[in-house]
């Protein structure tokens, strides 16, 4: 059996290299990859959770202002009753 020539030993090497250099970046992307992943995981976690306390203040608000409605009722209401029972 012939020698293959060395030109083509030489290029099975450097597609070997080759191979291997795409493995290693593939890797490398896919670590890359699930870090952003994670951390994109975590982000939606912290906005959901801004969210969920912004709503938490917006209802305290919103029964704070019913409250407040309610205490200016009673006092009007009381007010007219403490003049009507003065005259």
């Amino acid at each position: 059996m012939k020698t293959p020539p060395e030109s083509f030993l030489l290029f099975k090497e450097e597609l070997r290299k080759a191979q291997l250099e795409k493995e290693r970046l593939k890797k490398e992307y896919d670590q890359k990859l699930s870090g952003v992943n994670k951390e994109l995981e975590r982000l939606k976690e912290q906005i959901q959770a801004q969210q969920e306390m912004l709503r938490t203040t917006l209802d305290y608000a919103s029964n704070l202002e019913v409250k407040l409605d309610q205490i200016k009722s009673d006092v009007i209401i009381s007010q007219s009753q403490k003049n009507k029972s003065v005259y």
